[in-house]
C-alpha cells in the first residue's frame, strides 16, 4: 500500500499522468534503469551526503547498481546501527525504466525533499 502511494506522490511530482501508477520517466529516450539510478546515485552522494548535509548525517548510501535482477538500486542504511535493513531504497527497473521509492524514511519529514530530489535527477538535472 505504502509503495502504491509513494509512486503516485512521484508520478504527480513529475506532473505526469497515466491509468496507472507510475514513477517519473526521464525524458530521454534509450536510457537504462542502470543509467538513471547512475544519475540518482551520484547526485545523491554528492548532494546529501559529501555536502554534509545535515538532514542526511545520521544515514549511509549503499549503491547495488550491479543488479543481476535488473533493478539497480541504492540503500539508505542507519550510519553506525547494528540494524542494517534499509530504510529507504530507491530503485529502476523495466524498458522504459520505472522509478521507485519505499522505506520508512518516507514516512518521515524528509519525504517531500528526497521525493523532489530524486525526481529531479532521475530527469537529468544535477542541482542540489
Amino acid at each position: 500500500m505504502r509503495r502504491l502511494a509513494i509512486s503516485a506522490i512521484l508520478l504527480a511530482a513529475a506532473g505526469l499522468t497515466a491509468c496507472k501508477p507510475e514513477a517519473p520517466r526521464p525524458p530521454a529516450g534509450g536510457q537504462s534503469a542502470l543509467d538513471i539510478m547512475e544519475k540518482v546515485a551520484v547526485a545523491a552522494n554528492s548532494c546529501w551526503f559529501k555536502s554534509a548535509d545535515p538532514a542526511f548525517k545520521t544515514y549511509q548510501l549503499s549503491p547495488e547498481l550491479s543488479s543481476f535482477s535488473g533493478r539497480p538500486r541504492i540503500l539508505f542504511v542507519r550510519k553506525g546501527s547494528r540494524d542494517d535493513r534499509p530504510v529507504l531504497v530507491v530503485q529502476a527497473e523495466g524498458k522504459p525504466p520505472r522509478l521507485d521509492a519505499f522505506g520508512p524514511l518516507l514516512n518521515e519529514d524528509l519525504a517531500p525533499r528526497i521525493r523532489q530530489d530524486v525526481v529531479r535527477w532521475a530527469n537529468g538535472q544535477k542541482s542540489c
